[in-house]
Formats: C-alpha cells, sequence, structure tokens
C-alpha cells in the first residue's frame, strides 16, 4: 500500500486489491465495529447473503476458443450512456460510515473509472453535492418512496437538476430487515442523512428502522407512471425477483428492471439474486434493460450476469470497503480490479465485446 495523502475528498490512498472478497477483512478495522456490522451484514441468519456470492458456482461458462480475440474491449451503452465497463456502483446508505467523502469520494472514484454511479436517498451527501464532483459523468439516483409527495417532488427536482440518467424506485424494502449485528451494537446510523436534512428524519443517531419509516410501505404498480411523469426521467424499478412483477412493471410504463434482493439484506430465504435472473431476463425478452445486483465479487460473477441477461452490474459493500481503504482512490483500485478480471475473462471465453458476452452460453440448473 503507498503513503496516504490527503486531498479535497479526503485521505486517499492508492490500495493493493488481490480480489474484493478479501477487502472486508481489511476494511473492518478501519471503519469500525458498528457501521462495519451495518455495512457488511445481513438479514436473519444471513442465508440469501451468502447464497448470492455462491450460486455463482452453480453458473458454468462454456469457452469459445478460435475466435480472433484480442484485446478484449468492455466498454458499452446503457440508456444513452457510453460506460468504461458494464459496472455500476449499487447504492449504498450512508457512505460517510466508511469515509469521510462518503459520496463525493464514491463519485470521483466511479467516474475516474469510467463506470455509472448511483446515489442513496439516505446518502450522506446532497444529490447537489455528488453531482458537483460527477460533473456530467454517468449518475443514477435510488428512491425510497417518501409518505411526503411534497418532498419526493424536491428530491427528483434535484436528481433532475443533477441531471441523473433515471431514477431507481426501490420497490423491496418497505420496512427493513431483522439485523442482528445493529441489535448487538445498539447501533444507530451517524452523521446527517443530508438529502433528508431538514425532514423530520434528518437528524443525527436514525436507526434504519425509523428512516424505513418514513417511506411509503404501500407501494403499487401506479407510482410507476406518476413518478415518471413529475420527472420526466426513466423510472427503474429495484427488488424485482419474479418474471411476474417484471412484467407488471413494464406494462406500467417502467423504462428498466433492476434484479436484486437487497444484498441479502431483506428477505432472508429469498433466492440467490443470480438464481432469478435467467427467468426475469426471458420475460423482459430486451424490451428494457436490466441492472443486476448481488454477490458479485469476481470479473467471473460479471460475465454471468452479463450472459444470463444483464446490462449492468452493480458491486456494493466492495466498493464501500474500498472507499474506507483508500478514499476515491480505493473505489477506482475495487473498479480497476473487476474491469481487470473481466478484460482475462473475455479473451478466456473468446468474447471481443460485451454484446460478445451476452451471446455466451452458460449451462446452469436455474430455469
Amino acid at each position: 500500500m503507498l503513503k496516504e495523502k490527503t486531498d479535497l475528498f479526503g485521505p486517499v490512498v492508492d490500495i493493493d486489491v488481490l480480489n474484493l472478497k478479501s477487502l472486508a477483512a481489511r476494511a473492518k478495522p478501519v471503519i469500525g465495529p458498528g457501521e462495519f456490522g451495518y455495512i457488511s451484514e445481513g438479514s436473519d441468519d444471513g442465508y440469501t447473503m451468502r447464497c448470492n456470492t455462491t450460486a455463482f458456482d452453480d453458473v458454468k461458462m462454456l469457452p469459445r476458443v478460435l475466435r480472433g480475440v484480442e484485446q478484449p474491449n468492455q466498454q458499452t451503452e446503457f440508456m444513452g450512456v457510453q460506460l468504461d465497463s458494464p459496472l455500476l456502483t449499487a447504492p449504498i446508505a450512508g457512505n460517510t460510515l466508511a469515509h469521510p467523502s462518503g459520496e463525493i469520494g464514491l463519485a470521483k472514484g466511479a467516474k475516474e473509472a469510467g463506470i455509472m454511479m448511483a446515489q442513496s436517498t439516505f446518502a450522506s451527501k446532497t444529490i447537489a453535492e455528488t453531482a458537483a464532483v460527477s460533473a456530467g459523468a454517468p449518475y443514477m439516483f435510488q428512491l425510497y418512496m417518501p409518505k411526503d409527495w411534497a418532498y419526493c417532488q424536491y428530491l427528483l427536482d434535484e436528481a433532475r437538476e443533477a441531471n441523473a440518467k433515471a431514477i431507481i424506485l426501490t420497490a423491496d424494502s418497505t420496512l427493513g430487515g431483522y439485523r442482528e449485528l445493529d441489535v448487538i451494537n445498539h447501533y444507530h446510523l451517524r452523521g446527517k442523512i443530508a438529502n433528508l436534512e431538514g425532514y423530520n428524519t434528518g437528524q443525527c443517531g436514525v436507526g434504519a428502522g425509523g428512516l424505513f419509516k418514513e417511506s411509503m410501505q404501500k407501494l403499487d404498480l401506479a407510482l410507476i407512471d406518476k413518478l415518471a411523469a413529475y420527472s420526466e426521467l426513466p423510472i427503474i424499478i429495484k427488488g424485482i425477483q419474479t418474471p411476474q412483477d417484471a412484467t407488471a412493471a413494464i406494462e406500467a410504463g417502467a423504462a428498466g428492471i433492476y434484479v436484486s434482493n437487497h444484498g441479502g439484506r431483506q428477505l432472508d430465504g429469498a433466492p440467490a439474486a443470480i438464481e432469478t435472473l435467467p427467468a426475469i431476463a426471458q420475460a423482459v425478452d430486451q424490451r428494457v434493460p436490466i441492472i443486476f445486483d448481488g454477490g458479485v465479487q469476481r470479473g467471473t460473477h460479471v460475465l454471468k450476469a452479463l450472459a444470463l441477461g444483464a446490462d449492468l452490474v452493480g458491486v456494493g459493500r466492495p466498493f464501500s470497503y474500498g472507499l474506507a481503504l483508500g478514499g476515491w482512490q480505493g473505489v477506482r483500485n475495487v473498479a480497476n480490479q473487476l474491469k481487470n478480471e473481466i478484460n482475462i475473462a473475455m479473451q478466456l471465453t473468446g468474447c471481443q465485446t460485451i454484446a460478445d458476452v451476452q451471446k455466451m452460453t452458460c449451462q446452469t440448473r436455474f430455469k
């Protein structure tokens, strides 16, 4: 690890990333026990969280040879935006838990890596602060639907002003999953929830459950059109885990489907996200783009998700750990490690482009 320096984005370190899995143990003493527990844990017994990663073992890529592949190109387009790699920083609340720069550091790292960023409603920096750093880099805003429509309008106005490419409506979190480490640690989110400052949950020491209580529990398909009409932005529905919900969302006007089980932090006992992807992709039938996240720790995981129907692949916790260890540079280091692994896997599977990856044959037990 190189010597730490400080810039406008706080402490910055150019970290060595052996692999994404190893980052958690390195970041734990830096982040602190309560914060690390909040970031790292799944709900209940953690079954779904663990399966998110282990289920990738049940997807086998069939490599092609003699395909004339040299220097694979992982650039791709998502919703009209050119990206250096089909990667997304999945939205995570309160990134100052990991590093003082929070979402500003995350945005800077994503911009330098040429990948897409998504910012949470419960971010520790405002939409405007993040947008100033992104400065035209691809950006999406993730919305926990507030009970207060006027406040929702405020958030949508801010996202539109920030040139967000889309609004990601999270639909699987009408309340928080039962997370025992938070109970054991008596943990409450520290610092401000910037986008809610001035609102009655914009206080220090608010638990995740308290935040969810300020979000609307009774979500329905009519929200898609309501949000689209007001924001004039594409609406992507996050938390889709069945083909039926994907079809219903598209028919209600969704411009994208986000396959996710919230990193195993909500319903424990749900299948791994990668298990649900093939059937959902078949139902979507390329009518709208698909984002995927859940347990991604390797470049081969990214290829498998793309081959099974994804267009963009989100990574959550490893970017938080990279942020904790190196600030924005750590975020870029994590992205670059994944990009390197993607490049190797593309070469060895005979894929010159991401379009080739999406046509790759995989063997899987999933239906």
